[in-house]
């Protein structure tokens, strides 16, 4: 069975740093794809960023390109995610999930496995 287990979200003042973890059991971690995607209130959920099975490949949504930094530790079995100068409007619940294996994708419907989320807000 497959796990993904989320945490590092808290509170933080506009400007600040956070770096979310997401450890994974139950599956072969280094061969998917991994992807970070964000849930505001009121919102749907939407893509972050995604990592490949290695790490080489990765892509970011726009509005957090610069600030955020996506990698992995295949020998641990966890991705992260850097946050930095983070701004009121990153405030949302984040979720790690399981991607493919040959490629990347940023469409939701690409993701298999989902966390339970770990939530950041940020003030102004």
């Amino acid at each position: 069975q497959v796990q993904l287990v989320e945490s590092g979200g808290g509170l933080v003042q506009a400007g600040g740093s956070l770096r979310l973890s997401c450890a994974a059991s139950g599956l072969i971690f280094s061969r998917y794809s991994m992807g970070w995607f964000r849930q505001a209130p009121g919102n749907e959920r939407e893509f972050v960023a995604v990592i490949s099975w290695s790490g080489a490949t990765t892509s970011y949504t726009n509005s957090v390109k610069g600030r955020f930094t996506i990698r992995r530790d295949n020998a641990k079995n966890t991705v992260y995610l850097q946050m930095n100068r983070l701004k009121p409007e990153d405030t949302a619940v984040y979720y790690c999930a399981t991607g493919g294996q040959l490629s990347i994708t940023t469409a939701i419907s690409g993701f298999r496995t989902w966390g339970k989320g770990t939530l950041v807000t940020v003030s102004s």
